[in-house]
């Protein structure tokens, strides 16, 4: 997770700063390692501290949270940090419960491995239909965590095309696009 800190009428000293990361390292692991998280804090005239938190989490949602406490920094960033903590859980268990109504909203079918013939080689053993929802790349990554597959199939709403995320030995992601 990468963090932008800035300030307004106040400087951050390597304590603030070492706060806040010891504070969002138990986030890391509800978010990716690219997403950004950005702090801001400032100091009103009446020496009333407020830190404004945002995270982008996807293309349409982006979580922010506000805390403020008077002439104690530390205590707003922790308010702003528990709030921000209890959104990210919210917004991963909601995708997870939507993920778990619609896994099984239309009964398979299976295909019998005899009904599909003889060929040399490999052949295909299972046959399984599934719903495809559009989404973005980065809320198909997260379905795709939830799951815990190796790959996911989606329809991109960029190109509003089928694409296949899959992860790759090396521990990175792989997205297939068919060409038109």
């Amino acid at each position: 997770m990468k963090l932008t800190i800035t300030a307004r009428n106040m400087s951050v000293s390597p304590a603030i700063t070492k706060r806040i990361e010891k504070k969002t390292e138990t986030m890391g692991r509800y978010l990716w390692p690219e997403t950004e998280m950005q702090i801001k804090m400032r100091k009103e005239k009446n020496d009333r501290r407020i830190v404004e938190i945002t995270v982008p989490m996807g293309k349409n949602v982006i979580l922010r949270s506000e805390s403020s406490a008077d002439d104690n920094l530390f205590l707003a960033i922790d308010k702003a940090l528990a709030k921000m903590e209890r959104q990210i859980r919210k917004h991963r268990t909601k995708l997870g419960k939507n993920l778990r109504e619609e896994a099984f909203a239309e009964v398979p079918e299976y295909i019998e491995e005899g009904d599909l013939g003889e060929e040399e080689g490999r052949k295909v053993v299972k046959h399984k239909t599934f719903p495809v929802r559009p989404m973005s790349v980065e809320d198909a990554i997260i379905e795709m965590e939830l799951l815990g597959h190796s790959f996911f199939a989606f329809v991109n709403i960029d190109t509003e095309r089928t694409n296949v995320l899959y992860l790759r030995k090396d521990g990175n992601l792989g997205l297939l696009e068919p060409e038109a």
